[in-house]
This record gives structure tokens, C-alpha cells and sequence, in this order.
């Protein structure tokens, strides 16, 4: 066991940092977000490709969440036109192992939505 790992039998029902972690990553379209940064996104427009379904003004309100929690670097080129840039800090680079994680629990227990029988 790795020496960040929590022993079961030491896990209390409540932690204000877990719930603090889940409800930032866990918040609508957050995880799809952060997988896509972890792929190489780095512009609006890519992430928004790359996530369907995503609206422009979700993907912008969760950006700047992201940021403020600086898990998320937002860099303004000034250039003609003016080019943003979003990148993972270290903080968010070190949720990868957590994404891939929820991804691998995702692939084993999770359907494919793409199976799933429309209509009933």
C-alpha cells in the first residue's frame, strides 16, 4: 500500500477535503473537462469539441471554477486575435491516476451508453 493510501479501518464517515475533491471534480461536466485537459486540450474551442453535449457557458463557468481552485491556468496571449490557453497546474495534473481511475471503474462496471436500447 502506497504511503498516500488510507487504510480502510481509518477512513471516518466524514472529511470536508474528500467532499471538498468530489463535489469540485464530481460538479456536471467537470471529469469530462479535466480527461480532455489530460488528453492535450488546451484551447476553448478543442475542449469544447472534444466533450459533446457541452455548452459554451457551462464550459466557461467551469473553467473559471477550475481556475479559482487553481487546478486550472488560464493564459491570455496578446496577439491579433487575442489567443486563451488553459492548462492543468500541477494540482490538476495530479488528478490524472484519479481520472484514469474513475475511467478504468467506468469501463468495468458501467454500460455503453452507445448499447443502451433507445425507447424502452
Amino acid at each position: 500500500m502506497a504511503e498516500t493510501s488510507i487504510k480502510r479501518e481509518h477512513v471516518e464517515a466524514f472529511c470536508p477535503r474528500f467532499h471538498h475533491a468530489v463535489e469540485l471534480i464530481g460538479r456536471r461536466w467537470s471529469g469530462a473537462i479535466l480527461r480532455a485537459m489530460l488528453s492535450g486540450s488546451t484551447r476553448f474551442s478543442e475542449i469544447a469539441a472534444t466533450v459533446p453535449g457541452l455548452s459554451d457557458r457551462l464550459l466557461s463557468e467551469r473553467l473559471k471554477e477550475l481556475e479559482a481552485e487553481e487546478v486550472v491556468l488560464r493564459t491570455v496571449h496578446p496577439e491579433t486575435p487575442v489567443r486563451i490557453e488553459y492548462q492543468l497546474t500541477d494540482k490538476g495534473r495530479a488528478l490524472a491516476p484519479v481520472i484514469d481511475s474513475i475511467s478504468v471503474w467506468a469501463e468495468d462496471w458501467l454500460p455503453d451508453p452507445s448499447a443502451v436500447a433507445v425507447g424502452g
